[in-house]
């Protein structure tokens, strides 16, 4: 099992196939998404990788944030994440996740936070169909409807679909095919739509019910700091892992 990388959406355009078909795509944008700390069986019960993406200002944080990213050798990032790993996927720390970490045509799995949307009624939160339009119903057209029985049960039931704060949820996509890589620049598009407002953080991970192409690089494509480099325990290729 690979680990995943933490992109930010830079917005949606298209792309255009050989046949002349354009394809809508969700461009993604790996900013710096390098590996901060590992987790093992041992101290933590578990592995996994932790990743940071996205540049931060030193002086915009905590004495405890920047020792930590000090003892990692690793610049300030703005938004991290853990992807579990199996025991031979470890990438090691300070190493930059490239965007030729996933191929084309490879299936993945986007979560990232909703737009909000604020107080929203029924149906546009939760596709009601609304009262009718005539025959005895007044002003009330797009209310719920009744929420409950009166003696029987003689309450509302928890987690009744109501009128309330819709958007700011995680939700992750299924089965996002990706369309092109741009290794120079950082980008993985991917056709079609994924949760999140622009410039929001999302990750991205090897879909869990589709197959990992055979040409995916294991443990994945990454390339060495300078600082991870120099130091002893970093034995792996400059471009790509084992």
């Amino acid at each position: 099992m690979r680990t995943g990388v933490v992109a930010q959406k830079m917005g949606m355009t298209r792309l255009f196939t050989d046949g002349g078909e354009h394809v809508p795509v969700t461009v993604l944008r790996l900013a710096q998404c390098q590996v901060v700390a590992h987790r093992s069986k041992d101290k933590d019960g578990y592995v996994a990788l932790q990743l940071g993406s996205g540049p931060r200002r030193a002086g915009n944080m905590s004495k405890a944030d920047r020792g930590y990213f000090a003892k990692a050798k690793v610049e300030p990032k703005r938004k991290l994440a853990e992807f579990r790993v199996s025991d031979d996927a470890l990438i090691p720390v300070g190493a930059e996740i490239t965007a030729d970490h996933f191929v084309e045509g490879q299936f993945v799995d986007v979560a990232g936070i909703t737009i909000g949307k604020g107080f929203a009624g029924g149906m546009k939160r939760w596709n009601f169909g609304g009262l009718r339009a005539s025959h005895g119903v007044s002003i009330s057209h797009r209310s719920i409807g009744s929420t409950g029985g009166r003696q029987d049960p003689g309450k509302t039931f928890k987690n009744k679909k109501m009128p309330g704060h819709m958007g700011v949820e995680r939700v992750t996509t299924l089965n996002l095919k990706v369309a092109k890589v741009d290794v120079e620049r950082g980008l993985i598009m991917v056709h079609g739509a994924v949760p999140g407002a622009k410039g929001g953080w999302i990750t991205v991970r090897d879909a869990v019910k589709k197959a990992l192409p055979k040409d995916a690089a294991k443990p994945g494509k990454f390339r060495l700091a300078e600082a991870a480099a120099d130091a002893p325990a970093a034995e792996a290729p400059e471009k790509e892992g084992a």
